[in-house]
């Protein structure tokens, strides 16, 4: 059997690995690479667009740095069957059609520039009929059930807490050739224990032979999820004692749903004052209808909720507003008083949260709260790091508002849950491959899983580099 790591290698973005066994080529993921737009633009295209050499596609989740090329890849002549859970198939369907859109509205506005110049237009990647015709190609299949996807190959998909509808994908193998039997786990994304809405990660006890796992923050600590909730209640009530409006760049998928939960509980034991809360982001306002239909991914607590809350609705209450449409979200530009504005996109790279910071991120009685990890060369990176101004649209603003950071509604496990994670499994990987983290990270987490764990055969790999195992 051979392994090649086509993304998320060295790097977080753009999960795509390939396994050939038994004459079949089966694709782990198929994601964007995100970050520097000019850089993200080439590996997208370099990246494996070329459907007619892949067989099968396994989706451990919804986000597009995992899903995103999925329509490239039908595009181009992919004819096999994708599978994922009902919940991310479902994900898919609306955040793919955004991802559509975005690369659309980004190639018409690159385009002006090179008919300028007298250069040869960019077509998108993909469009939003080769989303539509890359649905069809989805079997939506529940945690815990094993099915038969190619010859020798056998798939079970278990709950891996990171987000709706996310799965540790395992692949039990029976090479043809030699009658050799093995286990194949593929992390994907690993959650966090104790995060409200979703369950908790699967632990995999009976282990594995081969382990491709997640480093994302492979040498970082979160603080405790109820410590980032009294944080929530600091920043909000210091903002609205300001005078200031609250910005919260939150991903669509995951985090706009854990956030506006929070602000749920806030609310109801009158710990925040009655603020107007803004979800401006239609993804966002989509992804939570997806929530509201997948409860079978709840846990105990989320279930309790339901029960006992008045609202009957853990995404909805009296100062909780979803814009419907761009006239209201425009009009939250002149908004005087005190409200929270929770908009995409998380890595402030797109979308109408551009439009809210260009208005309020001079405005020092304001705050912007960073609440998710932050690519290299982004916007929210820059921020991050407290750069004295920041570009948006073209123009220089001074960074004057409050800039604040809570990672402890990361929906990735830290160093400590990644390793207990991994220190779960009786039997411990013959092959460990540390892919989706920034060097620091991935090397933090191989050396933590040798010396702790006593792992051994760990590779992070270079991008486009093959193994044979």
């Amino acid at each position: 059997m051979q392994i090649t790591f086509h993304g998320a290698a060295k790097t977080v973005t753009g999960s795509q690995h390939l396994i050939d066994v038994n004459g079949h080529r089966i694709m782990l993921d198929c994601g964007l690479f995100q970050g520097k737009r000019k850089e993200a633009f080439e590996l997208n295209r370099r990246g494996t667009c070329d459907g007619t050499t892949v067989d099968i596609l396994v989706l451990s989740h919804a986000h597009i740095d995992h899903s995103g090329n999925i329509p490239c890849l039908v595009k181009n002549g992919f004819k096999g069957d994708i599978y994922s859970t009902s919940a991310t198939r479902d994900l898919c369907s609306i955040m793919l059609l955004d991802s559509a859109h975005i690369q659309e509205q980004d190639v018409k506005y690159v385009n002006k520039k090179r008919i300028k110049q007298g250069k040869n237009p960019f077509e998108p990647l993909y469009m939003k009929e080769d989303v539509v015709n890359a649905m069809q190609n989805f079997i939506g299949i529940s945690y815990n059930r094993k099915h038969d996807i190619a010859p020798g190959v056998n798939l079970t998909l278990v709950d891996a807490g990171h987000m709706l509808g996310s799965s540790h994908v395992i692949l039990d193998i029976k090479e043809k050739k030699n009658g050799r039997e093995y286990r194949l786990v593929f992390s994907g994304d690993i959650g966090r224990e104790g995060i409200p809405i979703i369950r908790n990660p699967t632990h995999i006890v009976a282990g594995a032979d081969i382990l491709i796992m997640e480093s994302t923050y492979g040498n970082r600590l979160h603080p405790p999820y109820p410590e980032s909730e009294k944080e929530l209640e600091r920043i909000i009530n210091e903002t609205n004692n300001r005078g200031g409006v609250l910005l919260i760049p939150a991903f669509a998928v995951g985090r706009t749903q854990q956030i506006v939960y929070a602000l749920h509980k806030l609310y109801d034991q009158r710990l925040i004052p009655r603020l107007p809360i803004y979800v401006d982001s239609p993804l966002a306002t989509n992804t939570t209808d997806i929530f509201r239909m997948h409860p079978e991914c709840y846990d105990a607590e989320m279930r309790s909720f339901l029960l006992n809350d008045h609202h009957s609705d853990p995404f909805g209450f009296e100062t909780l507003n979803y814009t419907e449409n761009v006239e209201e979200s425009k009009k939250l530009n002149f908004l005087k008083k005190p409200a929270i504005i929770i908009s995409a996109s998380g890595m402030m790279e797109g979308g109408r949260i551009l439009h809210h910071l260009r208005n309020r991120i001079s405005d020092s009685r304001n705050t912007i709260l960073i609440t998710g990890w932050q690519a290299p060369n982004t916007l929210g990176r820059r921020i991050l790091n407290k750069e004295p101004s920041a570009k948006i649209f073209g123009d220089e603003f001074p960074v004057k508002a409050h800039v604040e950071v809570i990672t402890g509604f990361s929906g990735h496990a830290d160093r400590d849950e990644l390793l207990a994670w991994a220190g779960a499994m009786q039997k411990k990987p013959a092959h460990t491959f540390v892919v989706h983290g920034e060097i620091e990270s991935a090397q933090a987490l191989s050396e933590s899983l040798d010396t702790g764990l006593g792992f051994r055969n760990i590779a992070i790999p270079e991008m486009g580099q093959t193994f044979e195992v």
